[in-house]
C-alpha cells in the first residue's frame, strides 16, 4: 500500500504544465492511482509549502528540471474507491502554469519515464484523460 492510500482527509496536490519549444512536459506514473499513464508531473503539497514551491520541488524530484511555477489554471478532484466502497485515494489537484528554467530531463522519484511530448504524439500514448482536458483548456495543446 502506498503512502497516499486510504487517507483520513483529502490530500492537496499540484501539477505543473510546462511547455517548451512546442512540446509539453509529461511523465509516466510509476505508482497508483495513475500507474502506467502519462500525465502532467507533480505531487503532494507538504505542510508549509505554497502551491508554487510544491510544484517546483515535485518537478525537480520527478524530472530533474528546474521550473518557475506561476498561477493556478485548473483544479480537479481524484476520488477512487476500492471494491468495498472505501475511499482509496482522494486528491484535490491544482495545476499551475510553469516556465522551464534549466536542467537535463531524467525520470526520478515515482515516475517510470519523463519526456517532452509534441501535440501529435498524444494520440499514441496512454495519457490520463484529465491531462488531455487540462492541456486543451489551459494551453490549447491537443492532438
Amino acid at each position: 500500500m502506498s503512502a497516499g492510500e486510504y487517507p483520513n482527509v483529502p490530500r492537496v496536490a499540484v501539477g505543473a504544465i510546462v511547455v517548451k519549444d512546442g512540446q509539453v512536459l509529461l511523465v509516466r506514473r510509476g505508482q497508483p492511482p495513475s500507474e502506467g499513464l502519462w500525465a502532467v508531473p507533480g505531487g503532494r503539497v507538504e505542510l508549509g509549502e505554497t502551491l508554487q514551491e510544491a510544484a517546483e520541488r515535485e518537478i525537480m524530484e520527478e524530472t530533474g528540471l528546474t521550473i518557475r511555477a506561476g498561477r493556478p489554471v485548473y483544479t480537479f478532484d481524484v476520488i477512487l474507491r476500492d471494491d468495498a466502497g472505501r475511499v482509496r485515494f482522494h486528491y484535490v489537484i491544482v495545476d499551475l502554469l510553469a516556465d522551464y528554467v534549466s536542467g537535463e530531463l531524467r525520470p526520478g522519484d515515482d515516475v517510470c519515464e519523463a519526456r517532452w511530448v509534441a501535440p501529435e504524439e498524444l494520440t499514441g500514448l496512454p495519457v490520463n484523460q484529465t491531462t488531455l482536458e487540462v492541456l486543451k483548456k489551459c494551453v490549447d495543446f491537443a492532438p
